[in-house]
């Protein structure tokens, strides 16, 4: 089947995922989806989409739906700009905080106790989460 027919199809959800204006004037008006989930980099043309908001089908775009992949892309190439990563400059810093506040309320933990793992600053992937769920949640309530 040719790729293009395959869009055409009757389906709730389209996910045009493979290529750049895959959506456009020249094929809006044949698609049969209520949604259409933009996986990949801007593959509906802004006619098509302005085309498709007309006729009612929800269209989130590929800064929302792709763009958890996209932002760890980013935040691989700024940890490749400094040669450092995230967090390694402020995990020690963050270990000491989280000791000096029990010991300002009283509490002293022996470096034996198995409480002091949960001192331990954040790793590299618990940075990246976080990161990731601050930017895509900001994204979400700004699109909608």
């Amino acid at each position: 089947m040719d790729p293009t027919e395959f869009m055409e199809m009757e389906c709730d959800i389209l996910i045009p995922a493979a290529k750049e204006k895959a959506i456009s004037i020249f094929n809006m008006k044949e698609l049969k989806c209520k949604v259409v989930v933009e996986g990949a980099n801007g593959p509906t043309t802004f006619r098509a989409e302005e085309y498709l908001l007309e006729k009612g089908v929800i269209t989130v775009p590929d800064m929302l739906a792709n763009g958890g992949g996209v932002t760890c892309s980013y935040f691989e190439w700024l940890k490749n700009l400094d040669h450092i990563a995230p967090g390694r400059m402020t995990k020690k810093y963050a270990e000491k905080q989280n000791i000096k506040i029990l010991e300002t309320m009283g509490y002293k933990l022996p470096k034996t106790s198995p409480h002091m793992k949960n001192m331990k600053g954040a790793s590299e992937i618990d940075i990246v989460y976080s990161g990731l769920e601050e930017i895509m949640n900001e994204a979400t309530i700004e699109h909608w």
